[in-house]
């Protein structure tokens, strides 16, 4: 008969196996370099609830019923790399919204490009799912989303979530897993994001959209939720946002072509990691605007269909089995005019 130590020890050894399974042996992002609060970023809105801790390597975000809380990076970069450890708020968390994203909507409102890694709150004993969504030229309304769960719990530890940005390619990844890869191509055209972004990180009620449509909302009885951010990377050259040139203050480094982000390791997925991240979509996602023949009768012109992927998905772009099958109209917030569409629980 297995002891209480003994069936944890299982577990320890079936939870290793399978982060292994998914990541493979290789840590692309041991050599990151990461810095403090204050040489990267400053307060976005929100300035009471932000919370920096060991002389800013860690910084929480607080949402509580007078407001949400953000950062944003002090310069704009002209491609990147954009990446922070983040331990989201655990137990009841509906109708919030923990955001990781670059945009430039401030400078180019009508015209904005962004890159998206927004996760969605639930109630008890529901999972905290996320998404991500590319916007290029303002192309608000051809949303790129695909919707996905997690190998694990993000709120009982933290997990590295980066964006890669390249005038050629974007790479999400988790942890050390790339989970979707958007490749240019001509016939994108503005599309693809191309201007200088700045990065964002964000907590906030999105209650009219995040869980199921709307139903659950944020219950203020549990906060403050707290989100915490450590380890925070930003590799690239800063730019003046209008005239796209690198910026005055920019360091020497911005010209040795061996610190661009373009030629780093995590810019080419290896074969190891391309099947870690054709397993992950097999098993963890579950809505895709790829396969949402519905929406796009002609799939957007960056989608790479995998005949196995495409089984498993309705002409909704939802799972056959398991999620919701509603289609949810496009919502937007107060606090961050460009939230992807409702999410199902």
């Amino acid at each position: 008969m297995l002891t209480p130590f003994s069936l944890h020890l299982v577990f320890l050894v079936i939870t290793t196996f399978i982060t292994a399974t998914i990541s493979g042996a290789t840590n692309y992002f041991q050599n990151l370099t990461t810095i403090s609060f204050d040489e990267g970023y400053i307060p976005l809105f929100g300035d009471f609830n932000i919370y920096k801790l060991d002389d800013g390597n860690n910084v929480q975000l607080h949402l509580n019923p007078y407001s949400g809380a953000g950062f944003i990076s002090s310069n704009y970069y002209d491609h990147g790399f954009f990446s922070a450890k983040v331990k989201l708020p655990g137990f009841h968390t509906a109708g919030i919204v923990v955001a990781l994203y670059t945009s430039n909507a401030d400078v180019y409102p009508k015209n904005h490009d962004e890159l998206d890694i927004e996760f969605l709150g639930n109630i008890p004993g529901k999972p905290w799912r996320f998404q991500t969504n590319i916007y290029g030229n303002g192309s608000t309304s051809r949303g790129r989303e695909e919707r996905y769960s997690l190998w694990f719990d993000p709120s009982k530890e933290f997990h590295r979530y980066s964006i890669l940005w390249t005038a050629n390619k974007i790479i999400f990844y988790v942890d050390d897993v790339p989970i979707r890869e958007v490749i240019r191509n001509e016939a994108m055209g503005g599309d693809f994001p191309s201007k200088p972004m700045s990065l964002y990180a964000t907590i906030w009620d999105a209650s009219s959209w995040a869980t199921a449509g709307g139903k659950y909302k944020v219950n203020y009885k549990y906060s403050p939720f707290v989100c915490e951010y450590t380890d925070l990377a930003l590799e690239g050259c800063p730019v003046d946002p209008i005239l796209q040139v690198p910026d005055a203050t920019a360091s020497s480094a911005c010209s040795k072509q061996d610190t661009l982000p373009e030629v780093a390791q995590y810019a080419e997925i290896s074969p190891e990691r391309r099947a870690a991240m054709r397993r992950f979509r097999l098993k963890h996602i579950y809505y895709s605007c790829c396969y949402d023949t519905v929406r796009y009768p002609v799939p957007p012109p960056e989608c790479v269909i995998d005949p196995e992927e495409r089984l498993r998905f309705k002409d909704t772009g939802r799972l056959k089995f398991g999620g919701s099958a509603r289609r949810h109209p496009r919502r937007r917030s107060k606090n961050r005019p460009n939230s992807s569409d409702q999410a199902d629980m």
